[in-house]
């Protein structure tokens, strides 16, 4: 069957001597892994295509039984060439993509899942912000995505202790009997900036790197409590350089 499609790289790695095997979010399909014969000699069509967090249109031949498709043609849909210029938004998409790359299954669509990111990487390239305090934002979305949503049920968020309680997956002034983490009038602040209508303000937050840092760290443990098999990031290392 032949497969025309938008899809985002999400994943590459070498194969033979001048191949390889990307791993593509795809929106019709969800995530397939592809051959891309040749890609690594001078005259392919595929030169520069292929890079992760490239957004395209693809041709594919695709079978059930196979767990490698077969590759035909791509071409640009948006340009994000900006994210691979820009260290900071290079590092938080990476983290995002291959945050994405585990939640996603393969061969199943997600449309919510695709939409998102979608329009995550073109406004990521576009943006004249620095990117550098959105990635709790992220982790709230995707957590929203998969049915995971935290719930702020907190009545005061500047006089009395706040606490994210990760079994419950609400952040309140009372500290569950389970585990809970205590958060700063900020971190507060921001998630409820990231759970209601006021989104675009996370961007703008004065949290210090030090509370981004734990608030994230925070999240990733509730993920990955609600959701079995979620790993730890590899981009973390180079991640974590860039948001010192």
């Amino acid at each position: 069957m032949i497969i025309h499609t938008p899809a985002i790289v999400i994943r590459t790695i070498d194969y033979r001597e001048s191949s390889k095997i990307v791993t593509l979010f795809t929106q019709t399909q969800g995530k397939v892994a592809v051959i891309v014969k040749g890609i690594k000699k001078s005259n392919s069509n595929f030169s520069g295509l292929l890079e992760i967090g490239n957004i395209l249109d693809i041709v594919m031949y695709y079978k059930e039984s196979r767990s490698v498709q077969n590759l035909t043609k791509a071409s640009y849909k948006a340009k994000t060439y900006d994210i691979r210029v820009n260290l900071e938004k290079m590092a938080i998409s990476t983290a995002t993509l291959e945050m994405i790359d585990q939640l996603v299954m393969d061969n199943l669509e997600n449309e919510a899942f695709y939409k998102f990111t979608e329009n995550f990487l073109i406004w990521l390239h576009e943006t004249k912000h620095s990117p550098r305090k959105l990635f709790p934002y992220i982790q709230l979305r995707l957590a929203e995505i998969m049915g995971i949503a935290l719930c702020y049920e907190s009545t005061d968020d500047s006089g009395t202790d706040n606490y994210l309680n990760i079994e419950e997956g609400i952040v309140s002034n009372h500290q569950s009997s389970g585990l809970s983490y205590k958060l700063t009038f900020g971190q507060v602040n921001y998630i409820k900036q990231g759970l209601g209508p006021q989104k675009g303000l996370v961007i703008k937050s004065d949290l210090s790197m030090q509370e981004i840092k734990n608030l994230i760290y925070h999240l990733d443990v509730y993920m990955k409590h609600h959701i079995d098999g979620l790993k730890d990031r590899r981009s973390d290392k180079i991640f974590y350089q860039i948001l010192n």
